[in-house]
This record gives C-alpha cells, sequence and structure tokens, in this order.
C-alpha cells in the first residue's frame, strides 16, 4: 500500500511531461502556421478550389434525381475531406523535421513517441480546421449552409477525424524520408479517398473492386459518421448513411489505432537507424 502511494507522484509526473509534451508540439506547429503566410493562404484558397470548382460543377451537372439535397450533401463531404487532406499533408512535415534533426531532439527527450506523434497531428489539426472554416464560407456563397447544431456536431467530432488522418499518414511517414516523396504519397492516399469515400460523389451502389477499395479507407468510415450525426432524425438519412453509427465508430477506432501504432513503430524505428 505505501509502494503505491509512493508510485502515485511519479505517475502523476509522467502523465503531466507527456501532456507537456504533446502541448508543446502542437503549438510549435501552431506557431508555425501563423509564420507561414503561404500555408495560411493555401488552407483558406484550397476549399475555393475542390468546394467551388470541382463540387459546383457536380452540383450542377449531376444533382438531379438523387432524392436528397446534393449541396448539403457535398458540404458535409468536403468537410470532412478538408480535414483529411489538410492533417494529412501538415504530418507530413515531420519528413522535414527529419532533416533539421528537430525529430531526433524529440526522439532522445524522455516522453513517449506516442505522445510525440499525438502532439503533431494537434497541432497539423489546427491548419485542417481553419481549410474548413473556408469550406464553411465557400459554401455559404454558393447558398449551401448548416445549422448551429449541426455545425456544433460536425466541430465535436473533428478531433476524431484528425486523428484517424494523421494516423494513416504516420504510415507513410515512417516508410518515406524524402520531402518530395513523403508529399506525393500523402496526397496519393487522399485524393482517391475523396472520390471513393462518398465526400463529393454518392457511393451506395458501388459494387465490385470500387466497393471492396471504399470500404477499407478510413475516411469513408468517419465521413458516414459524420453524416449520421448531421443527418440524424430526417427523411434523407436513409439515402446517405451507409452503416449504423456503432459499427462505424468501431471502425474508425480500429483502424486509427492500427495505424497510430504501425506507422510511430516504423517513424520511430526510422529515426533511430539514421
Amino acid at each position: 500500500m505505501s509502494e503505491l502511494i509512493l508510485q502515485q507522484p511519479k505517475i502523476k509526473s509522467k502523465l503531466l511531461r507527456e501532456l507537456n509534451a504533446i502541448v508543446t508540439i502542437a503549438a510549435r506547429d501552431i506557431t508555425l502556421f501563423f509564420k507561414s503566410i503561404g500555408t495560411i493562404a493555401m488552407s483558406l484558397l484550397m476549399p475555393l478550389v475542390m468546394m467551388g470548382m470541382l463540387g459546383g460543377s457536380l452540383k450542377q451537372n449531376m444533382a438531379g434525381g438523387l432524392g436528397f439535397n446534393y449541396g448539403e450533401f457535398m458540404l458535409v463531404g468536403m468537410l470532412v475531406n478538408m480535414l483529411f487532406m489538410t492533417t494529412t499533408s501538415g504530418v507530413a512535415s515531420l519528413v522535414e523535421d527529419h532533416f533539421t534533426d528537430f525529430t531526433q531532439e524529440m526522439l532522445i527527450s524522455p516522453v513517449s513517441r506516442y505522445s510525440i506523434v499525438i502532439g503533431k497531428i494537434m497541432g497539423s489539426s489546427f491548419g485542417a480546421i481553419i481549410s474548413m472554416a473556408g469550406t464553411l464560407v465557400v459554401g455559404l456563397v454558393m447558398g449551401i449552409t448548416l445549422s448551429v447544431g449541426q455545425m456544433l456536431a460536425i466541430l465535436a467530432l473533428s478531433p476524431l477525424m484528425c486523428l484517424s488522418a494523421g494516423a494513416l499518414a504516420m504510415i507513410v511517414i515512417g516508410m518515406v524520408k524524402n520531402n518530395k516523396m513523403a508529399n506525393m504519397a500523402v496526397m496519393l492516399i487522399t485524393m482517391p479517398q475523396m472520390f471513393l469515400s462518398g465526400a463529393i460523389i454518392p457511393m451506395n451502389n458501388s459494387s465490385g473492386i470500387l466497393f471492396v477499395i471504399s470500404r477499407i479507407m478510413p475516411m469513408t468510415y468517419c465521413l458516414d459518421l459524420v453524416r449520421a450525426v448531421v443527418y440524424a432524425g430526417t427523411p434523407e438519412y436513409d439515402s446517405v448513411v451507409l452503416f449504423n453509427p456503432a459499427i462505424t465508430l468501431t471502425a474508425i477506432a480500429a483502424i486509427m489505432v492500427v495505424c497510430l501504432v504501425i506507422g510511430t513503430f516504423f517513424f520511430a524505428r526510422s529515426e533511430k537507424n539514421r
């Protein structure tokens, strides 16, 4: 009993150290975000390209006869897509930190590798929230809006979306140590998900290889969970939601944990073998 009492301060101290590491790493990325005019501009301009041009074209040419409001469907999809795309791009900056030896400095510190990764994902998710805000502005210009309750629900789920995206990106980062290749690899894991997860094109009737690919993509489940919350209690629910939310949440948690463990392992091993 006395040993347990003596260990409690040590456990508390360790938890505070891990939390401090997460906050510090996240704060560093947020500071770098504000210092980069180009990054801020891209966070605001990307929604204009993705939502305004691509989404607007699809809305005008293929929205008829769907049985639900395509504009709202697309807006929710693009919000989740921007969270995924911006977070994965931010996590990819770990490759740049590799060349400046910043990752080496972090890894020799007495903190968990998972704290480093989670802090990086949290810092990257800040830019993702800015991109999401830009998407809402573009949607407003296009006459597409969501209620305050729907927006709060999406915002509440956004940390889970960002963690899923960051965990997936970590697998790429752990295997690629070239900055150019890392950026290309991130695009290869985000762009197909935008088209095959149902972000802008309904995937209810997919079959064959497209069906299989869409069902193994993390964004499919993240997007379906968000739509389940947004469309809860509406007549369109059955037309836009693919799975039971409990199944979706379980799939997201499983994919996130597996990707985070594997990605962090490869990341730490690659830095150790330098």
